[in-house]
Parts: structure tokens; C-alpha cells; sequence
């Protein structure tokens, strides 16, 4: 796998939207350990995009910090964002997963190599999904997917190294 490519809301986040008094506020509540598990991934040389449909502030500081260069929002088609950034990458769909956690997630889900949901997701998204995380979506599912894919890699334990010395 070279490439994970996730959904925000309900992946990165909890799934729910918090409003501000003002035009425009929005709020968003990422993982820490997702974070470092995005970090860790990406050392190990998975790239990582974000392909959401909504538009938000807090995703692309958040990919900024994470270093995700890739952040496609507002996306209304992601079958055809992903078929595009499979061309841009040089990737073909078996190199690819992607984790999503509701209706709109299913095409990228169909064409990837290895597809991603959470467990509050729609039953139609788990049954199709050829791994379903333990962890919540906001809670840790990016985390444990990174590990997952890092230990199916080999590179886990030389991450992990860094911690133990």
C-alpha cells in the first residue's frame, strides 16, 4: 500500500458539527493519536490524502500540521477526485486504501485495494468494507488503521524503535 486516502467527518472527527456565533465558525475535534499515527505512516512511506465534501478551516490546518499535502475539499464526486489523484500519484487502485464511514465514502471504498470503515458506520459500508476498526471514527480508527498497515509492512517495529531507546 502506498497511498491512504481518508474521509473527515466521522473518521477524523466524531461525525458531529459544532457551530459558532459567528457566519462561517466551525469547530472540529481531531485524535492526537490519530495525529501521530498519520506522522508515523507517513515516515514509514505511505503517502496520506484527504478527500472530504465539506469545506472546513480546521481540516486544512489540521493537514498542515500533519504534513498531508494532498486535502481535496468539498468534494462532490470522490470516485472521480480519486481516479484523478491515482493518475497524479502514479498508483493503481491496489495500492490505495481508503477509509471512510458513510453513503458518499462507497465509491472510493469499491475501487480501492483495501477498504476502511468504522463501526457506527451504515451497515451497507461495513458489510462491504474488508476491515472494520475497533476504534471509533475521532477516536482512534486512523491510529489503529495505521498501525495495522505499518505492522502488515514491516515498518512498525522500526517505529516503534524510537520510543524504546
Amino acid at each position: 500500500m502506498r497511498l491512504l486516502v481518508l474521509d473527515v467527518d466521522g473518521v477524523l472527527t466524531d461525525g458531529r458539527l459544532s457551530y459558532g456565533a459567528r457566519e462561517g465558525e466551525e469547530f472540529k475535534s481531531f485524535h492526537v493519536r490519530d495525529g501521530l499515527g498519520m506522522k508515523l505512516l507517513q515516515e514509514s512511506g505511505v503517502r496520506l490524502a484527504i478527500l472530504s465534501g465539506r469545506r472546513s478551516a480546521a481540516v486544512e490546518r489540521r493537514a498542515h500540521e500533519l504534513g498531508i499535502t494532498r486535502c481535496f475539499q468539498a468534494v462532490q464526486n470522490k470516485a472521480c477526485r480519486l481516479t484523478a489523484l491515482l493518475e497524479e500519484e502514479g498508483l493503481g487502485a491496489q495500492q490505495v486504501a481508503c477509509i471512510g464511514d458513510d453513503l458518499p465514502d462507497l465509491p472510493l471504498m469499491l475501487r480501492c485495494g483495501l477498504a476502511v470503515t468504522v463501526p457506527e458506520a451504515p451497515e451497507e459500508l461495513r458489510h462491504r468494507a474488508h476491515y472494520v476498526t475497533r476504534l471509533p471514527g475521532g477516536g482512534g480508527a486512523v491510529r489503529e488503521l495505521c498501525e495495522l498497515v505499518m505492522r502488515s509492512q514491516g515498518t512498525w517495529e522500526d517505529m516503534l524503535a524510537r520510543y524504546l531507546t
